[in-house]
């Protein structure tokens, strides 16, 4: 898209028609949007070709449309983390990577459907109704960034804004058939996301490709001094690298399989697809070794002491006081402040939200502080040291990104255990801050729907991850005849 704009076969205003069309035509069947910003986005795309016209393009993605997850500050759009707690909340303000999308000429679609702040493995538990897989509208599209994945692999948006906490980006990646990044903690800014937990969120990219992902983390990524987390350190060179990747060739290359991410309870099509990955990579000159990572069976576990602490902390701020939803109980005439704000977190969080407040609320008091919530941060330093490990026998590390292919919608929403389960494999990078993308490997024999390879690379080593997944998609795209989201279906009847 971006070449056809840069040599005048399209223009933005068109490209971004074309996409609210798009829109107009099948997510009343999918529901990736929350929000649509038509008339916005409209005149952002007339902006760029104006700008275009004059030469003077802002970069080389201006006037490419996006999509971004509505857990992101959007100024003078409505951002609600899918909560009706938020619901109309308009925010003043942009975070620093929707900024960064604005200051770049993209025009921005809208705001994406999300599992309540972020919590959740489907988009089941939005506030404001599931997302729908496009591949089988009967099941889950993943979470919680569920919505951005499924615009994309619904041709609603070429690529989206997603959030990584335990797994968000690249567990919707695996079942969608779309790519996904969770980039180095740190790497990408953090000013302006609505918080679950502050030391595992991460924004990263949701795109259809590979090269798609590098040239939107290069254009997000980078040092930002109003977020206290940001690594100051430059953006390796990612398309360069994913560039590089596609050409194949990945003689000298190190790939660790990852012992414990595999084997009983994993779906046997999602294996399948994994190791005719692995024997890709061995074809284009990789060296494998299988890596131990002992510690890795305790992060779920500690993810979910972890999590819930600092959500507790982080959704104290949702009082009713200042911003968002003000219920009054029924039968008082003069209530106090904390009949208010008890009446009005009752009305507005979900149940999925309320049982993690509890649960860190119970993590982190008085006399279970040291037995759950510092236990939990011990496992994470094992965790990191078996990473540490690990990087020393190999550059990039290998597993399924999830166990299974996208479930049907409800088959796990009264069982909250078995949906934590789905995260099992992309919890681990968040409790490490090491950089994780997601990639199709294929279509599982027994239901046809799409599996996901996860590679992980060391802090701040995310150009790797893009060499070798620009390396595999190619192999793979080969093998296929053609990209995966070629053989979805077609919502609309026809072949459009």
């Amino acid at each position: 898209m971006a070449a056809a704009l840069a040599d005048g076969t399209t223009t933005s205003v068109a490209l971004t028609q074309a996409h609210l069309d798009r829109i107009n035509a099948v997510d009343g069947a999918v529901h990736a949007f929350l929000h649509v910003d038509a008339e916005g986005a409209l005149a952002q795309a007339a902006a760029s070709d104006a700008r275009r016209s004059d030469g003077a393009p802002l970069h080389d993605l201006d006037g490419v449309p996006i999509a971004v997850k509505d857990v992101l500050a959007t100024q003078g759009l409505p951002t609600t983390c899918g909560s009706k707690i938020l619901e109309g909340w308009i925010p003043p303000y942009d975070a620093t990577v929707v900024a960064k999308l604005k200051a770049a000429g993209l025009p921005i679609l809208g705001k994406t459907n999300m599992d309540e702040f972020a919590m959740g493995s489907s988009t089941e538990h939005s506030a404001y109704g599931p997302t729908h897989n496009p591949w089988d509208l009967d099941r889950i599209p993943g979470g919680s960034g569920g919505g951005s994945a499924a615009a994309v692999a619904a041709f609603e948006a070429p690529f989206a804004l997603g959030t990584d906490t335990g797994g968000s980006i690249r567990q919707p990646g695996a079942v969608t058939g779309t790519v996904g990044v969770k980039p180095t903690y740190g790497g990408v800014s953090r000013y302006g996301l609505v918080a679950l937990a502050n030391s595992l969120d991460q924004v990263g990219p949701v795109t259809r490709t590979v090269l798609d992902s590098a040239l939107l983390h290069e254009l997000i990524g980078g040092h930002d001094p109003r977020d206290s987390t940001s690594v100051d350190a430059p953006v390796p060179g990612l398309v360069a690298a994913a560039r590089q990747g596609a050409g194949g060739d990945l003689s000298g290359v190190k790939v660790g399989v990852i012992k414990e991410l595999g084997g009983e309870g994993y779906q046997d099509g999602v294996q399948a697809r994994f190791q005719e990955s692995v024997d890709l990579l061995v074809s284009m000159g990789a060296e494998v070794v299988e890596v131990s990572c002992p510690s890795f069976v305790h992060a779920l576990a500690a993810y979910y002491l972890i999590l819930p602490a600092e959500a507790s902390s982080n959704l104290a701020k949702f009082d009713a006081m200042r911003y968002g939803l003000r219920v009054f109980p029924e039968g008082v005439d003069a209530p106090s402040a904390e009949e208010v704000m008890r009446a009005s977190r009752d009305a507005g969080f979900g149940d999925e939200v309320k049982r993690r407040i509890i649960l860190g609320t119970y993590a982190l008091s008085s006399g279970y502080y040291d037995a759950y919530y510092g236990q939990a941060q011990k496992v994470r330093t094992l965790i990191s040291r078996d990473f540490a490990a690990a990087y020393e026998q190999a550059d990039v590390l290998l597993s399924p990104t999830a166990p299974t292919t996208a479930f049907k919608l409800g088959e796990k929403l009264d069982d909250p255990i078995a949906m934590y389960l789905n995260d099992l494999a992309t919890i681990p990078a968040n409790l490490a801050g090491v950089p994780g993308i997601s990639l199709p490997s294929g279509l599982a024999d027994e239901d046809g729907l799409p599996a996901g390879i996860q590679m992980l690379a060391p802090a701040l080593a995310d150009d790797r991850l893009y060499r070798v997944g620009a390396a595999l998609e190619t192999a793979l795209a080969e093998k296929w005849g053609g990209p995966l989201l070629d053989r979805a279906p077609s919502l609309t009847g026809d072949a459009s």
